[in-house]
């Protein structure tokens, strides 16, 4: 159980190895992503339940996932820029409010998927991510590649797909690569 991890809660998920870029201005994450950077540890990226609570009251999903800050930069508005890989996923237990107002939370590790080989009846999926990482080459550029691995493909697929929130937090939530492919399979086929 990790204690006190700052969270980043955000109307968006993150996926295990994909990249989030952010724009941070709120003093509190600027100081978040500034101590997550002098001591080399992840923060939380957590998604926002919609309930139509401002984001100070509203709830947070039960499963989110850790980020660490790959890259930064500062804008010529003065705004930091960072980039963030996704880690591990984490189950939240708890949180509580620094006074400046950052959450932080107990966090429960879970164990990274193992790589799983993609089975032939999802190769036409692999095949049409292949296709979508291409048109976003800037994003993907320098992220390992594995379209041959059913846990990589179905995690950037949910990622990737224009797809409602609520279906890319299950997608994370499930813990078989091969279950959030057949979930996916009648998206993908929507998104085309």
């Amino acid at each position: 159980m990790r204690t006190g991890t700052p969270l980043f809660p955000l109307p968006t998920v993150l996926f295990p190895e994909g990249p989030l870029p952010l724009r941070v201005f709120e003093p509190r994450y600027v100081d978040m992503v500034g101590r997550c950077m002098r001591d080399d540890e992840p923060f939380g990226v957590i998604r926002i339940e919609e309930n139509g609570k401002s984001s100070s009251e509203s709830q947070l999903c039960r499963i989110g996932t850790l980020a660490i800050i790959a890259d930064w930069f500062q804008s010529d508005g003065g705004l930091l820029g960072i980039l963030a890989i996704g880690s591990l996923r984490f189950q939240l237990h708890a949180t509580a409010r620094q006074p400046d107002g950052l959450r932080v939370g107990d966090i429960e590790e879970l164990p990274p998927e193992p790589q799983v080989p993609l089975p032939p009846e999802f190769v036409s999926m692999s095949s049409a991510l292949q296709h979508l990482i291409q048109k976003l080459d800037r994003l993907y550029q320098g992220i390992e590649t594995r379209f041959d691995d059913a846990s990589w493909v179905s995690l950037r697929l949910a990622e990737i797909l224009p797809i409602g929130l609520e279906h890319k937090q299950h997608c994370l939530e499930l813990e078989d690569p091969l279950e959030r492919l057949r979930y996916l399979r009648p998206l993908v086929r929507l998104s085309r």
